[in-house]
This record gives C-alpha cells, structure tokens and sequence, in this order.
C-alpha cells in the first residue's frame, strides 16, 4: 500500500512538498481554503515579489523544476540605492560577481508549483476547502466546503503548509503546552507598480532591472522588484502611525493617492514620473500587515506537522521567506525516507532539525529591515559592505559575510548567524590590535626622535 499525505494549503510550501512526495510513489491530497488559482487567474494587489537565492534553488533542483522556474526569474547581482535626490548607487550582494538573487513573482512560481504536483496521477487538489477541525486520535482533518458541505480526510501524514494564519496550527494552539507568539512590525506594506517602457537604456524596463531597487528614508523606504513583462512590483513599507508631529510618512497620515503623490514627490521624486496610475493604486490596493511567529512544537499525534509561515512565519527582509520553506520540505523529505515505517519519528526528527533554523532567519530578518530602511543610506554601510567583501577576495575560505552566508550557501541558518558573529568579533579584535600597535609604534619613534640630539620631534 502507497503511504498517503494530507497536505492543507496549496501555497510555495505546500505545492513543492505535494511534488516531492507524489515523486515518491505517496498519495497526497492537497486541500485549499482559496479558489484554483489556474481557473481564475492571478488577483494583485496584495503581494511581495520572491527573492529565491540558493538554498531556494536547491530545493527546486532536486525537484527537477529549477531550469523551468529559472526562465521566470530575473538575476539581481545587487542592491541599487535611490537618495532623495535621485542619485543613485549600485551595491554589489557579494564579492562574487556571478552571485545573485532571483526575483520572481509570487503567483507566478505557485502556479508552476500546482502545476508541478498535479502533474503526478497520484497528488489530488481541491480548492475552495476551508480547514474547520483535526482529530489527533484518529488522524482525521475536516473541510468545508464553499457550499458548505463538509468532508473528512485521514493519512499516514498530515502536513499543515496553510501559511502565517494558519487554519490548522490554531487547532495546535488549542493542546496544552504549546508555545505560540506573534509580533507585528509597526509597519505595514501597499503595493503598487512600475509599468514597462517603450524605449530607454533598460527598455522595457524603466530602470536597470539587475538590481534590487531600494529608497531608503530611515524609518520607511520604497523597494522595487523587476518582472519578466519589463514591469517593477514596488512595496512601499510605511509605519500605520507616525509620531506626533514628527512629519514622517505614515498609512495614517497619508490617507490617499493625491495625498501620497505629493508625499512622493518629495522623497521618492525620481519614481513619480515612472509610476503613472501612483494615485489609482494607492487608492485601491489594501495595507498589509508583517508578522512573525513562532511556535512549538511543529508536530502533533504522530501525524501532524506544520511546514513553513504556519510554523515560523517571518517578515520579508532578508528575501527568505519562500526558501525557509522550502528547505523545511527538503527537510520532511528525508527525515521521512531516512524513517520509512515512522512518520512520528520523521517528522520529530524534521521539527528539531528546522525549528532553530527558524528562529534564526526570523531574529536575522528582522534586524535586515532596519539595514534596508536606514543604514544603506549612510556611507558608512557602503564602506563596511567593501571592507566585507575585500577580506572575502583576500580570505574566501576564513571569512565570508553574513549575507553570502545566508543567500549563496545552504549553511543551516544558525549556524551562519553563529559563524558570522564570530568573524565580526575577530575582525574587530584584529583592528583594536592594529590600533594598539599604531600607538605603540608612534610611542617608540616619538621616543627615539626626542633622544636623538638635533632631531625635530
């Protein structure tokens, strides 16, 4: 008999780990709160384009589906940075001019991922499924269905991937001794776009589309992410409040597009003549809100897991979000084929392996926003991202920074936390040497010179 999989949420998660078991000889069942996203097509608005890096594209080649996803995606080997005056600065990622970044559109890689699983004869999905209950006991999950007809299902393995809001880690939340805790970022984000050109350098894109665009303002920014179609998916983070009079940029100051025109058009001018529906998209697109969460544990009952922003959702400062999940289904993956005839096993092997991995890229996440929004507009982050890459060139084994780390390798996120930390503690152990023997040696010569007769000290 086939080992069967319930899988609730056919989101990144959810998709890729439906192929990888349906490449396994599993049946799975996939089930989706929303609509078949291949019948009613892609709904924008509310999104933030994907940064897939390497551990991404690992999993995805183990997949057998990176060459197809990569045609979708465009490189960005660095950061270009827009000062309120328009000028801008090209940041390379990395020492290593053949690293970069993918960016991708959201909807456009899940839809390849539901595509990709239900290609297998034995991966079922069902749509417009609403997640209303689990039995621990009987390993049963219950559905709803949009007419409200309800249905059960049971299996060997039951995987919650139902993202930050999940229907299925609030039946967890409801056992004693689960740990749970959510925060959200005073700030919110709106999206709003950039269209394609006719002519120009980068037509049909309106700016140079190998780069990740940031404005950074200190306590907000605009970021800009390009697009197949010659377009940019743009996110405005804003705080939803402002200090009292302090005259920053908020959701609540703000409260409409000729109000954000003119708010643009003071710290964000060199995007205003390449955003022409700024003031309709403003209007119509929602404010969302950035959470992080964290729980534990990931498993329930032998059967029952969680997988991706259902156990650590994140904010998406550091790209990582859809590559943290990802690895968590390379992780089940093996646990699950190194413990063929134990799922409780396998899945309390996957918890522990993924779970301070997870809070990890969640503290690395957070501290990247305050980065993107305020440091990469001093020349100081300038001169440290040099200085970084310059000891990575002379020393590329010894020392690599903390964004090469978590973006170029698959070095398990703590652990490249843990290493970078200590680089930087060496780094400055080595310049207060330096600085001590500088002064030393001033001392000797300033020494030698007042006792050297008709010496000028």
């Amino acid at each position: 008999m086939p080992r069967t999989a319930v899988i609730v949420g056919a989101g990144l998660g959810g998709s890729l780990l439906a192929h990888f078991l349906g490449q396994r000889g599993w049946h799975v069942r996939v089930f989706e709160r929303r609509g078949d996203p291949r019948a009613r097509g892609y709904v924008g608005g509310r999104s933030i384009n994907l940064a897939i890096s390497a551990r991404g594209i690992h999993a995805l080649e183990r997949a057998g589906l990176a060459d197809e996803v990569k045609t979708h995606g465009i490189r960005m080997p660095g950061r270009m940075l827009h000062s309120p005056t328009g000028a801008t600065a090209f940041v390379p990622y990395s020492a290593d001019p053949t690293r970069a970044i993918m960016s991708f559109s959201r909807s456009a890689l899940n839809m390849m991922l539901i595509q990709a699983a239900a290609s297998h004869a034995n991966v079922e999905l069902a749509f417009d499924h609403r997640c209303t209950e689990i039995d621990e006991a009987r390993g049963e999950v219950t559905f709803e269905r949009a007419d409200g007809t309800r249905v059960a299902a049971t299996a060997d393995l039951i995987v919650g991937a139902d993202g930050s809001y999940s229907a299925m880690r609030g039946h967890f939340e409801k056992r004693e001794r689960f740990e749970y805790s959510q925060s959200y970022l005073a700030h919110g984000y709106k999206e709003l776009s950039i269209p394609p050109v006719a002519s120009g350098p980068h037509a049909p894109f309106a700016m140079d589309p190998k780069a990740l665009h940031i404005w950074p303002r200190g306590g907000s920014m605009m970021i800009a992410l390009p697009n197949p179609d010659g377009s940019f998916t743009c996110t405005l983070f804003w705080p939803f409040e402002a200090p009292a009079g302090s005259g920053e940029a908020s959701f609540a100051t703000v409260r409409d597009g000729k109000a954000a025109l003119e708010r643009f058009r003071r710290e964000y001018p060199d995007a205003v003549p390449l955003m022409p529906d700024l003031v309709g998209e403003f209007d119509r697109n929602p404010v969302g809100s950035m959470v992080t969460v964290r729980c534990w544990p990931w498993a329930l009952g032998g059967r029952f897991a969680l997988l991706g922003d259902a156990a650590h959702a994140i904010v998406p400062f550091y790209g990582q979000g859809a590559n943290a999940s990802f690895e968590d289904c390379e992780s089940l993956v093996d646990a699950l084929e190194r413990h063929p005839t134990d799922v409780a096993t396998a899945i309390d092997e996957y918890q522990r392996d993924r779970k301070p991995n997870a809070d990890a890229i969640a503290d690395m996440a957070l501290a990247n926003f305050v980065e993107m929004r305020d440091k990469t507009a001093h020349l100081s982050f300038k001169l440290k991202k040099k200085l970084d890459h310059a000891l990575n060139r002379w020393m590329p084994n010894a020392f690599v920074p903390l964004y090469d780390l978590v973006s170029f390798t698959t070095v398990p996120y703590a652990k490249a936390r843990a290493r970078a930390r200590r680089q930087d503690r060496l780094v400055l152990d080595a310049a207060i040497a330096l600085g001590a023997l500088l002064v030393v040696a001033a001392a000797f010569v300033g020494d030698r010179l007042l006792r050297t007769p008709g010496a000028t000290p």
